[in-house]
């Protein structure tokens, strides 16, 4: 019997082993500077763990092949592949403004649309404030235009690292469990690979480390989103689209917030309860009424499992 590892577990422990090396300087420091460096290297792992799986398991296959049974390609219709990439982009935004809307309606978000005066701390605090070219009015508009209409275009390359590895592989890999366990378990999955960010506190400050339990859910939710228009469209592209829109807009709370009274991002913006909530609504109406995919060809040596149930 052989004991060489499989293709799982190949891609387990390159895409984890990875992030976790990457973030070694973060928490040597024991500061918060890294922070997006550490971050945004962390987002190519799940593509150098795809890569790797392919080069150490299916080296046979050619690379055009692999590119097309992962989810690089347009899945063979084009057409179809763009038409959710724009539901992808669209949806993101709308759950993003929505969930930061519901937030201000009902006083969970206080927002100083005058001052601006949270994001002015912030750009004080990076001790930028002297040097500032345009006034933060203009740098807000700026910045809510580029995540409206440039997000998934500016953050393409690094979504991409991510999404290539938890949609574009992974789960149609898991597909044998059933569509709606593949989805909840490539979402858990995705949520513990962000822990060397999320146990000090990423995107939940308020939490500490509990916030790297509070993102596993969020990841549930919204890769059930992601991961039905994958399957959907046969290619990873809108996935990359709608994570591109997230990342560029989540932080809608902290640019629109009041200074003297903080938003708690466990509960407010799309990450918050309050997106949880828009999220879970969406997730239900995605499991109930999508129909099932065939389960991608398998590359040559993978198991075929069993046939996919909702």
């Amino acid at each position: 019997m052989s004991r060489r590892p499989g293709d799982l577990a190949v891609f387990l422990l390159v895409a984890f082993g990875l992030s976790w090396l990457f973030a070694v300087p973060l928490w040597l420091s024991g500061g918060s500077g890294l922070v997006t460096v550490t971050g945004l290297a962390m987002m190519f792992t799940p593509a150098i763990a795809v890569l790797t799986v392919w080069r150490l398991r299916h080296r046979e296959v050619p690379f055009r092949e692999w590119a097309g049974r992962t989810g690089l390609t347009f899945g063979g219709r084009p057409g179809r592949a763009w038409k959710y990439i724009a539901v992808a982009w669209a949806g993101t935004v709308l759950l993003t403004l929505l969930a930061t809307a519901i937030s201000v309606a009902t006083g969970l978000l206080s927002v100083d649309l005058a001052g601006l005066s949270l994001f002015r701390a912030q750009i004080a605090s990076l001790g930028r404030g002297a040097s500032l070219p345009l006034d933060p009015h203009t740098l807000a508009v700026i910045q809510l235009a580029q995540g409206l209409i440039m997000g998934p275009v500016v953050n393409a390359i690094p979504a991409l690292g991510e999404e290539y590895g938890w949609r574009g592989w992974l789960l149609p890999r898991l597909m044998p469990l059933g569509a709606t366990k593949a989805l909840v378990a490539s979402g858990v999955i995705w949520g513990l690979w962000h822990a060397p960010l999320t146990l000090r506190g990423y995107n939940y400050p308020q939490l500490g480390a509990w916030a790297a339990v509070m993102f596993v859910g969020f990841c549930v939710l919204f890769g059930i989103f992601l991961g039905r228009l994958r399957l959907a469209s046969g290619s990873v592209w809108p996935a990359v689209a709608g994570h591109g829109v997230l990342n560029a807009l989540a932080g809608l709370p902290l640019l629109l917030g009041d200074a003297a009274h903080p938003p708690n991002l466990a509960v407010a913006g799309v990450t918050g309860l309050v997106g949880w909530a828009l999220l879970a609504v969406v997730a239900a109406f995605v499991l109930r009424t999508g129909r099932p995919p065939a389960r991608p060809t398998p590359v040559q040596g993978e198991p075929t499992g069993p046939a996919v149930q909702g």
